[in-house]
């Protein structure tokens, strides 16, 4: 009989995720390489535009703000986001999403073209790319950061040996390499972003056609059939 394909993800995956595995005979490992911890915010100066780059500075503003009419305030602004699912998280809690991409660079430049006269207040975590502060800063346009989570490396050893391994940020595969090395694995990477941290590393690695982590399932999946 066959051998299943043996798949590590370096995040825990949601119960549907995991039987598209499963369905297609991978046999998953699945431990959670970064955590989230969120982080009180405190809002002196809000700009009229709202920018997020992560479902987790949206859940972290929506539950650690103090006071529901500060939250109604933000909601009345205009919102630019990356992420599918950052803009559904954020129309789900009433923001008015005006313009969203799949990468922070796309949405630097969307914001850089067309609104580059306007205001923006950046919603960001501790990890956060240069990408999209960089591009504002270079093309003149006024906007401040608060930081509302912090993304902490949580490496592990893992034993056994593995056909692939899921990545969905450079932080992921930064804490996986503390105590881990890609020897003849494929990688799937959720994004460029996240291929970008393999470079000097492995070049097996499949990017995603879309940041979500379904389609990297997908793309795993289809490799292996």
């Amino acid at each position: 009989m066959k051998q299943p394909i043996r798949i590590l993800s370096t995040k825990k995956l949601l119960v549907n995720q995991k039987q598209f595995l499963l369905n297609a005979n991978i046999s998953l490992v699945e431990t959670d390489f970064i955590s989230i911890e969120q982080k009180k915010v405190a809002l002196e100066k809000v700009n009229e535009n709202l920018i997020f780059t992560s479902q987790n500075s949206v859940l972290s503003l929506i539950e650690n703000l103090e006071g529901a009419e500060t939250l109604e305030l933000l909601k009345k602004k205009n919102v630019f986001c990356v992420g599918m699912k950052t803009k559904g998280l954020l129309e789900e809690n009433g923001f008015n999403v005006i313009a969203y991409t799949g990468y922070a660079a796309d949405l630097a430049e969307i914001i850089t073209l067309i609104y580059g006269k306007e205001k923006f207040t950046f919603f960001s975590g501790n990890l956060r790319r240069d990408t999209l502060p960089e591009a504002l800063t270079n093309a003149e346009v006024v906007f401040n950061e608060i930081e509302v989570y912090e993304t902490l490396l949580t490496p592990q050893k893992i034993a056994g040996t593995f056909d692939g391994i899921l990545f969905y940020s450079p932080s992921g595969i930064e804490s996986y390499l503390k105590n881990n090395k890609i020897k003849s694995e494929t990688c799937f990477c959720i994004g460029t972003t996240t291929a970008d941290a393999l470079e000097n590393i492995t070049n097996n690695v499949v990017i995603a056609n879309q940041p979500t982590v379904e389609n990297v399932i997908i793309q795993c999946i289809n490799f292996y059939k």
